[in-house]
């Protein structure tokens, strides 16, 4: 299964979500069932693949539905995040050039496209308007330097080596050279002639502290599958400095495999290679790649709109906690009591030292009397909204004449909105969470 069938199998379980009329537990299951099935044919580890199952269907139903979005919106959602992390999460690599000349060393076994990325890495950075140069210390593979040069030098990248020195010797003289003609990067590109993890690692080793890389890469085949992250998790515990080249993913059957083995590990995956040419370089960015694998930009708007409006509401009961609610919190409010029941029967529901002093007589907003303060909350300009103090007699008369209600519907709202305000004044930020469970943020 190619990256695509994968993106195209799992688009297919996502959007049979959108089908169903109800979501319960039998329709998440379905849909966990068919991105297992897409995940392993794309040679996922079991275990990885049973972690995710089990998030996504212990999410979607204990995570609280947010006013105005639904439980179909939550499931969406928590598949989204849950194959992110599955594939690095949303952190993005830093791409950073700490000093010059900044020194890359590439280390990978033989037939892992390290010498193609390391043109790839040339490219990129030369277009970042880094001065950059190669240096070839493959001196083991006849050809190397030659097809170094055929790759790079048509981009207008100098590249040094000499294959009858040794490579230690080679790297120590393409730094002096390429420091004194004023380089921002060196990249370094070696032998890959051990097909053994630990003789890789150890060759590196020796290499880098012979030169004192100020970064060591691993370039590795997405061909190689969940092997990959053996080979990463190797590399990760030999050097804290490295990160990962992962190359040959644009069809690789094995590409989300290799991806979530390595992401596994805790290595970085800085970039991928998603094609033969020089040109098809990309860092690696979790969320973009899922976005692209599923074809399903609108899930990610969805999610951010749910992550905005929680963000909103908490920012909401911290404002209200510290003494500044408004009519317009007020608002808010409202709307979701019309879901929810009349104020009084909500109140009930919280601790004991959190209920309202209030007398039922003044709670007793019937669906009436709620439909018409929501009017008279629309009338009101957003200034009146957010600094309820300056509504007088007259604004009262406009408002009232706006939303089509009395004067009289506009002094209830007010005492009401102005006596639940006096309360939560004496509401302490230590039961933040009382509030928190009853906003349901």
């Amino acid at each position: 299964m190619t990256l695509r069938r994968l993106g195209e199998s799992l688009a297919k379980a996502v959007s049979k979500l959108g089908r169903v009329a109800f979501i319960d537990r039998k329709v998440i299951k379905e849909v966990i069932r068919d991105i297992q099935r897409a995940l392993l044919m794309a040679d996922v580890s079991v275990e990885l693949v049973v972690k995710l199952s089990e998030n996504i269907e212990k999410r979607v139903f204990e995570e609280e539905v947010p006013l105005g979005f639904t439980r179909r919106d939550i499931a969406l959602k928590v598949v989204y995040e849950e194959l992110l992390k599955l594939l690095g999460g949303e952190k993005s690599p830093e791409i950073r050039v700490t000093k010059k000349p900044y020194v890359v060393m590439l280390v990978g076994i033989q037939g892992s496209g390290k010498t193609t990325s390391a043109a790839k890495l040339a490219y990129f950075f030369k277009n970042q308007g880094l001065k950059t140069a190669l240096i070839c210390a493959d001196n083991f593979r006849p050809g190397a330097l030659v097809q170094l040069k055929q790759l790079a030098e048509p981009y207008g990248v100098p590249v040094y080596g000499d294959p009858q020195k040794d490579p230690v010797k080679v790297v120590k003289e393409g730094i002096e050279y390429f420091t004194k003609g004023k380089f921002d990067m060196i990249i370094v590109d070696t032998a890959g002639r051990h097909k053994e993890e630990a003789a890789l690692i150890n060759e590196m080793k020796a290499l880098a502290k012979a030169i004192t890389p100020d970064e060591v890469m691993l370039v590795i085949d997405a061909t190689m599958g969940k092997q990959a992250g053996v080979q990463a998790l190797h590399f990760h515990k030999a050097t804290p400095i490295g990160s990962i080249f992962l190359t040959k993913l644009d069809g690789a059957a094995k590409g989300g495999g290799a991806l979530a083995a390595i992401v596994a590990t805790g290595a970085k995956i800085k970039f991928i290679g998603v094609g033969e040419k020089v040109e098809e370089i990309e860092v690696f960015e979790p969320t973009a790649f899922v976005n692209r694998l599923l074809g399903m930009g609108d899930l990610r708007a969805l999610v951010d709109k749910i992550r905005a409006y929680k963000a909103l509401e908490k920012d909401r009961i911290e404002r209200i906690l510290s003494g500044k609610f408004t009519l317009l919190d007020f608002k808010e409010q409202l709307r979701a009591m019309r879901k929810m029941g009349p104020l009084s029967k909500i109140l009930e529901l919280l601790p004991g030292g959190l209920a309202f002093k209030v007398s039922s007589a003044e709670l007793q907003l019937t669906e009436t009397k709620i439909k018409k303060w929501m009017a008279a909350l629309d009338s009101m300009t957003e200034e009146e909204l957010l600094s309820p103090s300056i509504i007088d007699r007259s604004r009262i008369r406009r408002i009232a004449k706006g939303a089509g209600v009395t004067t009289k519907d506009i002094k209830d709202l007010l005492t009401t909105y102005n006596l639940i305000k006096k309360q939560l004044k004496r509401v302490s930020k230590r039961r933040f969470k009382y509030m928190q469970s009853f906003f349901g943020v």
